[in-house]
């Protein structure tokens, strides 16, 4: 018999949720197979079988658990073993999963979270998903089920369901081929003011709330000129082979004031300050469909950190991250790419001290004293801290270092 017990996701969570099984309890299991999907506040993870045998849950669907804590064992023979199995989690194998074992129950399937709010949302019962004969029901496969049911064909209505068409023009029975939609079955009821929060968005959710309830922030912002970055990132694109912008010298140049502002990378241990050994700069990326931030871990080079943010670029457009890719920073840079934002206070990520603002660059007139008008183009850098380790007067010092960093 192996135990399965969760593993340390990231340094932010103290526990995490149990989303989805993807094996059944009960269920014949290969190794290396993802069992389970626990969503953490920064993203969802799967977690795989280390062997071959059937899975018996240890804990149950939409509770918390802890790293460390048993969330299901392995066993050679299909029987449970003698530790209890939760009295909400499914039964064990089937006698159709075990040849020559018609004494096993049968089993219920699992249904994930959002396929219960599916069935809640579609009108779908129990008895309709459990009909389906799989043993973990997704939202797919109710959406599915009502779809089949609002706009089934011709070719899976039963006969009796055929010989009752009728033409729309004379109510009279009419014959029905393959391919007709039959459009009398009433449709469920659905509740259309209700917006469902997406997983990434739920994520995002909690970690405001546990920032905001934590973390003692305070912000300053000052403006750059950043004309001359801009006309230097279009010569280091063609320097380095990659997209070269803002965000790739900013993060740059974030990174090279670790040594010298050993608190703004540090976290929070109590009443004490734990500095970190290198910087890890997370950035921020919002596609629409729920906030993102992906770590660069490697910042020793420009080329290294534009080979990062642009593989992130398109990672988030699919949300295709790993969770490898979202843990560890110790820092975050927010990018705002709307003209008309002018002021934007970033959420400082719990684990973190300190996150940057980056608003989009914008044209300025000057007028000098002699009455001559010039122009540049500006843009307004912010920057939230934790009040426990850092102070305004440190703040304004770090963003002056900045402005000299990106100005070297």
């Amino acid at each position: 018999m192996a135990d399965i017990h969760v593993p340390k996701l990231n340094n932010n969570d103290t526990e995490y949720l149990i989303v989805e099984w993807l094996v059944g309890n009960g269920k014949p299991v290969i190794a290396g197979e993802p069992i389970a999907v626990l969503e953490t506040s920064k993203a969802a993870d799967e977690l795989e079988a280390g062997e071959t045998g059937y899975l018996h849950h240890a804990a149950a669907l939409d509770t918390w658990i802890a790293p460390g804590a048993l969330l299901a064992r392995v066993t050679a023979e299909a029987a449970p073993p003698s530790a209890p199995v939760p009295d909400d989690a499914p039964g064990p194998v089937t006698s159709e999963d075990v040849p020559g074992r018609e004494d096993v129950p049968v089993t219920e399937p699992v249904v994930t979270a959002p396929a219960r709010a599916a069935m809640e949302e579609l009108g779908v019962s129990h008895a309709e998903v459990a009909s389906l004969g799989l043993a973990v029901i997704r939202r797919n496969d109710v959406e599915a089920l009502a779809s089949r049911r609002t706009g089934r064909t011709a070719d899976d209505t039963p006969k009796d369901a055929l010989g009752d068409a009728r033409d729309d023009a004379t109510g009279d029975a009419r014959e029905v081929v393959p391919g007709d939609v039959l459009e009398d079955v009433p449709e469920p009821v659905v509740d259309t003011g209700a917006h469902r929060l997406s997983r990434v968005q739920r994520a995002v959710a909690r970690a405001v709330t546990t920032s905001h309830s934590t973390i003692p922030a305070a912000y300053t912002v000052v403006k750059f000129e950043v004309g001359p970055l801009l006309e230097r990132a279009r010569g280091l694109s063609r320097e380095v082979r990659r997209p070269v912008g803002l965000a790739e010298l900013f993060v740059q140049a974030v990174a090279a004031l670790h040594p010298t502002f050993p608190l703004f990378f540090a976290s929070v241990d109590g009443d004490r300050a734990r500095p970190a050994d290198a910087p890890r700069v997370g950035v921020t990326f919002d596609m629409g469909e729920g906030l993102y931030v992906p770590v660069v871990h490697d910042t020793g080079s420009l080329k290294a950190i534009a080979d990062a943010l642009m593989r992130y670029r398109l990672a988030a457009t699919e949300g295709d991250f790993r969770e490898k890719d979202l843990t560890g920073a110790n820092i975050a840079v927010t990018l705002h790419t709307d003209a008309d934002v002018i002021l934007a206070i970033p959420l400082i990520f719990p684990g973190t001290v300190c996150a940057l603002a980056i608003t989009s660059p914008q044209p300025e007139l000057v007028l000098a004293e002699d009455g001559a008008v010039t122009a540049r183009t500006v843009a307004n850098i912010g920057l939230a801290y934790d009040h426990r380790l850092i102070n305004g007067r440190d703040a304004a010092i770090f963003l002056a270092a900045l402005r000299m960093e990106l100005q070297a």
